[in-house]
């Protein structure tokens, strides 16, 4: 009697998981591991395609992973000729608004790098980026992060003064993070969100 081969399990509905060795396996203790790089690969995936991770954090939505990642050691391969221990993969820095993870857009850059260009709409509300209502001033209070630290940048009476201060202290940060970057397409993609920010293509 011919015996039945069973479809492998696709990984969050596309990636296949088509390692030669095991990616979670158990140590001495009896506590499951994981391979660095498949941690990377399925993250990445649910990132993409998870439903519940998109509820929470909707800007991912219509997010994919190129065909050639869907294969876990095609993205290995990729992964093991970059500098990615203590970094994070990001995949819009390179080209400004990009929502495909693949060799020609994605890099690992450290948290610093990453955080530099998070819109955070949600808590910002209605208002431009880097301004706030200010209560007891009663003005706009314009705010931007520079080295993990928020800094005040002074209270403007509309709210379109206040985005330009933040606008003129974010193309700084951001340039000379892209001065002081030692991966040539992510300082090169850090100068094109510098120039959307101070052209007002960011708001």
């Amino acid at each position: 009697m011919r015996k039945l081969h069973r479809k492998p399990k696709l990984v969050h509905g596309v990636g296949v998981n088509d390692a030669d060795y095991v990616v979670l396996p158990t140590g001495p203790d009896g506590k499951r591991g994981m391979c660095p790089y498949y941690n990377v690969w399925h993250s990445m995936l649910c990132r993409a395609y998870n439903p519940k991770y998109h509820a929470r954090f909707p800007t991912y939505i219509g997010v994919t992973v190129c065909e050639e990642w869907h294969s876990f050691m095609a993205f290995r391969a990729w992964m093991e000729t970059q500098d990615w221990e203590g970094k994070q993969l990001d995949k819009d820095i390179i080209v400004p608004g990009n929502k495909v993870y693949s060799p020609a857009t994605c890099a690992f850059v450290s948290s610093q790098i990453n955080s530099l260009l998070i819109d955070c709409a949600a808590a910002r509300g209605k208002w431009p980026i880097g301004v706030k209502w200010h209560r007891q001033a009663e003005k706009f209070q314009a705010r931007v992060s520079e080295n993990g630290k928020r800094r005040h940048l002074g209270l403007f009476t509309t709210p379109e003064a206040a985005h330009l201060a933040w606008r003129k202290a974010k193309v700084r940060i951001v340039r000379t993070a892209a001065r002081e970057c030692d991966d040539p397409r992510v300082s090169a993609g850090l100068l094109r969100h510098s120039y959307r920010i101070e052209a007002g293509l960011v708001a």
